[in-house]
């Protein structure tokens, strides 16, 4: 059985904007899509049923935004296979417990509540740092969000263990039909003492030089494995964050991994991709990777 992907929604606007690229993700790969809300009603209201339904008002209401959340979906795409289910559970919880049997968790960049002003929720960012599955935060404009650039973006690091982000942004650029940019960043300190231009020059050189040799060691099993996939390698001068940052512009998904430390119960994301779900202008795909 295919495992399905799973979409987080609390009714708010982001998280039904969650719901539409996420019908159209599930369409991409064939999979079956879950729309989830999660609420602790019943530690805030007990047991008092409300007027007219015999039932807590706070699970009337959780029902309900399942229901029309479902609704949307299938109106959008009413071939697909949709289910919706109301849980008494925090949000982060519930999604979390879900992560090891889904394709995907999927969320909205702000929920129900969020403080104004706050750059991403608290649910959001708690689920993409500890999901143990590929969680996918859907923020940025509409014409990126609706995959109108042909273009999906991954970030290669140092580290050893970015495979499986590579394969996922494969899998998303083959499914979309479209390319796959992986950007390698590259860095020049200027503090560094140099006697000469040409020396300044050369290092330069040599950076870029191995981060070129970075992305071809890291793209080399995927491009065999995948020949009909366009795949671009771009190594680039400055930070990581701010070098994907500028690519998510153009992009309709950035995928980072992020490593996740057996035993280490805090919030386990790097600096990329923390920078990227507060700020990117695409959706940001985070795969968990062994750290």
């Amino acid at each position: 059985m295919e495992p399905p992907l799973v979409v987080g929604v609390d009714g708010s606007d982001s998280s039904l904007a969650a719901v539409d690229w996420a019908v159209d993700e599930a369409a991409r790969h064939g999979l079956p899509l879950h729309l989830v809300h999660a609420s602790l009603w019943e530690s805030y209201e007990g047991s008092e049923p409300s007027f007219g339904t015999g039932r807590p008002a706070g699970e009337v209401m959780a029902d309900h935004i399942v229901a029309s959340c479902v609704e949307r979906a299938r109106r959008r795409d009413p071939g697909l296979r949709v289910s919706g289910t109301a849980l008494p559970a925090d949000a982060e919880s519930a999604l979390l417990r879900l992560g090891p049997e889904a394709f995907a968790l999927v969320t909205g960049a702000r929920g129900r509540g969020e403080i104004a002003g706050m750059l991403l929720g608290s649910v959001s960012l708690a689920v993409a740092a500890r999901a143990v599955c590929p969680v996918v935060v859907v923020r940025g404009a509409e014409p990126n969000r609706r995959g109108a650039f042909g273009r999906v973006v991954v970030g290669i690091g140092d580290a050893s263990g970015g495979a499986g982000a590579v394969r996922f942004a494969v899998r998303e650029a083959a499914v979309r039909g479209g390319t796959l940019t992986a950007v390698r960043a590259w860095r020049n300190p200027a503090q560094e003492p140099v006697d000469h231009m040409l020396i300044a020059d050369d290092a330069a050189r040599l950076r870029e030089e191995r981060a070129a040799t970075g992305l071809d060691d890291a793209l080399r099993t995927a491009v065999r494995e995948n020949p009909q996939v366009d795949i671009r390698r771009r190594p680039a001068e400055g930070p990581a964050h701010r070098v994907l940052l500028a690519a998510s512009a153009e992009a309709d998904l950035v995928v980072v991994g992020a490593a996740r430390r057996h035993g280490h119960f805090g919030l386990q994301l790097g600096r990329v991709a923390h920078t990227l779900l507060h700020h990117a202008e695409c959706p940001v795909a985070v795969v968990p990777q062994p750290g």
